[in-house]
């Protein structure tokens, strides 16, 4: 549409439906006699370059008097940085609400329309107007946590260690021969071996230690109630078998306990090698577990395997637990069934409150949790076993023989 107006001027219109000619913008003045002249104060021309489309002369600006600040061209007070705009329903787009920016996204300019997302290593500070990178974190050996579970790991360590060259050294004392001391050594070194796993759960993770550490320490405790159990069906054997008959005197003498422990071994061994084989565990760089921190842990790859493999444990002591409480009334002092039933109850008790513990936790707190279960179950079977035959072989030595043994 092309038409000239009455003042002579051609006007016309572009394909948006624009004034392809622009714009005056006049300012109307009121005056006293009433009449209302037109001011120019500047003008919109839409072929000018972009920054020089619209013109405003604002010293030639003459507002009311009545005026006693400038008008605002919007209902709304602007939204400063770390807010967006959100156009109120029903209401012109000129009226908005500041809302602030939610978690993990910013905005460093004013009226925005829309904040931004911080990337995955960055975090939105306190105002949410800026990104800030993430610390890395991990449960490391300078941390105060990381440092006392160490120091109860070597502690552990040490004292297991102790206690099994007390066991070499009286190995051929009646009572350590009495509870099985083959078995006995067993025990105690996969014991030690538990204790000392739990330094790799410490550290910066690496693949090597992600691979390692829990296959270690599920081996280990494996061992460890295999031989509890070889130990209690020992006793029920030693007590029972001669009562039923020839067979069973001969498979206690053909190292039946001994293959049990194997037996045990080998079944946590293969589990282990199916969870490396098909869905291992990996280091991960974990940016949502903390809001300020990358926390670099151990992604244990198959959850199924990973609470398979304490399910299977958690099977093993239940049957020790079984047959050791049957066989809590044998005689006293050949007797380690009252014993293990504690440490049973103990070890059972401590990964049954890990399960939920565990799950809900994450980062740091999770794998302390997991170290402080393996310390304080491996410390149970410790004490509860190991205790009172210390406590006999170094305090009440006269205790310590044949003839009070069968006196009992």
């Amino acid at each position: 549409m092309n038409f000239t107006n009455p003042a002579g001027d051609d006007l016309f219109f572009d394909k948006n439906g624009d004034l392809a000619a622009g714009y005056d913008i006049l300012n109307v003045i009121y005056s006293s006699n009433e009449t209302l002249p037109f001011v120019p104060v500047g003008s919109f021309r839409p072929q000018a370059v972009l920054e020089h489309e619209l013109i405003i002369n604002k010293s030639a600006i003459q507002w009311y008097s009545s005026f006693e600040q400038l008008p605002n061209s919007v209902c709304s007070k602007n939204c400063l940085p770390g807010y967006r705009k959100k156009i109120r329903d029903g209401e012109p787009a000129c009226c908005f609400d500041c809302v602030p920016c939610t978690a993990g996204m910013v905005s460093n300019q004013s009226n925005v329309k829309s904040c931004l997302q911080c990337l995955e290593d960055q975090y939105a500070n306190e105002n949410r107007d800026r990104c800030l990178p993430k610390t890395i974190t991990f449960l490391a050996y300078g941390d105060p946590l990381g440092l006392t579970l160490a120091s109860l790991a070597i502690s552990f360590s040490l004292l297991t260690a102790c206690v099994l060259v007390t066991f070499v050294q009286y190995r051929n004392s009646p009572i350590v021969k009495a509870n099985n001391r083959h078995l006995s050594y067993v025990l105690l070194i996969s014991l030690l071996v538990c204790f000392l796993s739990s330094l790799m759960f410490i550290g910066y993770p690496r693949k090597g230690t992600c691979l390692l550490r829990q296959t270690v320490f599920r081996v280990a405790f494996a061992v460890s109630i295999s031989s509890v159990l070889a130990k209690t069906i020992t006793v029920v054997l030693a007590f029972k078998g001669p009562d039923m008959g020839h067979r069973l005197r001969t498979w206690l003498q053909n190292g039946t306990s001994y293959f049990i422990v194997l037996l045990g071994a080998l079944v946590q061994i293969l589990l282990c090698s199916v969870w490396l084989g098909t869905s291992p565990p990996f280091p991960q760089n974990n940016t949502q577990a903390v809001v300020r921190q990358i926390v670099v842990q151990c992604d244990e790859g198959s959850i199924g395997i990973f609470f398979g493999t304490l399910g299977y444990l958690g099977f093993l002591a239940a049957i020790s637990f079984t047959v050791a409480f049957l066989a809590r009334r044998l005689p006293d002092s050949f007797n380690e069934a009252k014993h293990i039933s504690f440490s049973m109850v103990v070890f059972c008790c401590v990964w049954i409150s890990f399960i939920p513990a565990y799950l809900s936790s994450q980062g740091k707190t999770a794998v302390a949790i997991e170290i402080f279960s393996i310390l304080a179950s491996s410390a149970g079977i410790l004490a509860c076993i190991f205790t009172p035959k210390v406590f006999i072989i170094l305090m009440r030595p006269d205790r310590n023989s044949k003839e009070f043994l069968r006196r009992k």
